[in-house]
C-alpha cells in the first residue's frame, strides 16, 4: 500500500490545481505515472530537501520525477503555473489579477561545494552580508505572492540584480507601475527602474537612529542633548530609545514574509542546485504549493 505524505495534494487541492496543469499529449507511449504523482514527488523534495536519488519508493522513480521537473523548468511551465494560480488567488481576494505595485528585495544564500562544486561561475561573494554563494531576487505583489524570481551570483550588487529581475519580468507585468525598494537599491538601480521601466519607485528607509541614553557619548546628538539637559529641559530618554524586537517597515515587511515562507522548505535552506534556473524553479514550486493550499481553504 502506498504511503501518503503531508506534502501530497489533497483531493480539494488537486481540484483547484488540475484546471491549470498542462494536458498530456495523446500521441506517444501511454503514461505510467499521473501528473499528480509527479507533483507530489516534487513537493516532497522541496519540503524535505532530500536529494533526487533518495526519493522514497512511494513516489515514481526519481529519474522520471527529475525528467518532468527539468522539462517544466525548461519550457517555463512552473512559472506559468505560478502566474495562473496567483491570478486566481488575487481574484478571490477581490484584487485585480494583474498587480499595479510590487516590492523587490534580495536574499543571499550559501551554496554547497568549493570551487569545482555546485554553482561554478554563478557563485560569488557578497561582501555586505559576508556570504559566499548566490542571491535570490524576488518581486512580489502587495499580497505576498510571487511575481518573478531571479537567482544569480552573490557578487552581483543589488542595483544590477534589480535590472536582471525587472528585465525578465517586463513582458508579463504590463500593469506594474509602482515599486517599493530598500535603501540598497538607491543609485543606478532606482534610476534604471524609473527611466527604462517607467516605474514610480519609492525607497523605504529605516527609521533614524535614536539619541543614545548614554549622555557622556562623544557623538553630535549626545552633545546637543546634553546641552538641553543643562538648560533644564526634560528629555524623555525612554521615548528616544530604539524599540525592542522586530520593527515592520511599511511595505518592506511583505517581501520579508515571503522569504520567511520559502525558508520553511528545507530545499531552500541553501542553494543546492548546479543551475540558477533550477533554483528559480524550486522557488516557484514552493510558492505554487502555498497558493494551492490557500485556494483549497478559501
Amino acid at each position: 500500500m502506498k504511503r501518503s505524505y503531508s506534502t501530497d495534494l489533497t483531493d480539494a487541492e488537486w481540484s483547484c490545481f488540475e484546471p491549470h496543469v498542462p494536458v498530456p499529449r495523446e500521441r506517444g507511449r501511454p503514461r505510467i505515472h499521473t501528473t499528480r504523482e509527479i507533483l507530489n514527488a516534487i513537493f516532497y523534495v522541496v519540503r524535505s530537501g532530500c536529494p533526487w536519488r533518495l526519493l522514497p519508493r512511494d513516489f515514481p522513480p526519481w529519474e522520471t520525477v527529475y525528467w518532468w521537473f527539468r522539462r517544466w523548468r525548461i519550457d517555463a511551465t512552473v512559472e506559468r503555473l505560478n502566474a495562473a494560480l496567483r491570478e486566481v488567488l488575487r481574484a478571490r481576494l477581490g484584487r485585480d489579477p494583474l498587480p499595479s505595485a510590487g516590492i523587490a528585495d534580495s536574499q543571499s544564500t550559501k551554496t554547497t561545494g568549493v570551487r569545482t562544486g555546485v554553482g561554478g561561475e554563478q557563485r560569488g561573494y557578497d561582501g555586505h552580508k559576508k556570504v559566499r554563494g548566490r542571491k535570490r531576487h524576488l518581486l512580489v505583489d502587495t499580497e505576498d505572492l510571487l511575481l518573478k524570481a531571479k537567482v544569480h551570483s552573490a557578487k552581483v550588487p543589488d542595483q544590477d540584480g534589480l535590472r536582471l529581475l525587472l528585465e525578465s519580468a517586463r513582458s508579463g507585468l504590463s500593469r506594474l507601475s509602482h515599486l517599493w525598494l530598500d535603501a540598497g537599491y538607491e543609485g543606478r538601480g532606482k534610476r534604471w527602474a524609473e527611466d527604462a521601466m517607467g516605474l514610480s519607485v519609492e525607497v523605504v528607509r529605516k527609521p533614524p537612529k535614536p539619541i543614545p541614553e548614554d549622555r557622556t557619548g562623544g557623538g553630535g546628538e549626545a552633545l546637543w542633548a546634553q546641552e538641553w539637559a543643562k538648560e533644564g529641559k526634560k528629555i524623555d530618554w525612554e521615548r528616544l530609545m530604539p524599540p525592542r524586537g522586530y520593527v515592520a517597515l511599511p511595505h518592506r515587511w511583505v517581501v520579508e514574509r515571503t522569504f520567511s515562507w520559502l525558508s520553511q522548505n528545507r530545499r531552500m535552506s541553501k542553494d543546492y542546485e548546479r543551475l540558477c534556473a533550477s533554483a528559480e524553479a524550486f522557488v516557484y514550486a514552493a510558492m505554487i504549493r502555498l497558493m494551492v493550499r490557500r485556494l483549497a481553504r478559501a
